[in-house]
């Protein structure tokens, strides 16, 4: 059974393994729904994945470029549309930026990020409650959410003890 990662993982944490198994779930998931993680793919999950940072689409473009040259945009922008179509990415919109999800929650569930305005990480908080809550007034209202997520800005742990 694999571990549930931290909201704000400790800076000294071992991203190596936090990097591996969100890949391997990611290959498993994609082999279980018979989609393919392709290469660009794979790629622009693991520069997602390289820090708990949020990162635009031409910041993943730059961190991608090699001595064979620039991925185009368009390139990109798919990757992460089939990424966050499999649950594997979030969009973050108060920073019009993507962070990969470790978390390996239903594609639907409600998600709350916790968005540090001091070092800029971003945490991912399990939020049954308020998933709950957001649920019973959708299906008052008769709506459908498509994707639920609430941003929250402050200062996490780590920065308010440095």
């Amino acid at each position: 059974m694999a571990r549930k990662p931290a909201i704000f993982p400790a800076p000294g944490h071992d991203h190596g393994r936090c990097t591996s198994d969100a890949i391997a779930h990611a290959e498993a998931l994609c082999e279980a729904r018979h989609e393919r993680l392709t290469p660009i793919r794979r790629s622009v999950l693991e520069a997602l994945l390289a820090s708990h940072q949020p990162l635009g689409a031409y910041d993943l473009i730059d961190r991608l470029a090699d001595d064979g040259g620039r991925p185009a945009p368009i390139t990109v922008y798919r990757a992460l549309d089939f990424l966050r179509e499999q649950g594997f990415v979030h969009r973050i919109e108060s920073r019009n930026a993507f962070i990969a999800c470790v978390h390996n929650h239903a594609s639907g569930d409600p998600v709350v990020f916790l968005i540090c305005e001091k070092c800029g990480a971003v945490g991912e908080a399990a939020a049954a409650a308020v998933a709950e809550t957001i649920r019973s007034a959708s299906r008052a209202a008769g709506f459908t959410p498509k994707t639920p997520v609430i941003e929250i800005s402050g200062i996490c742990a780590h920065c308010k003890a440095a």
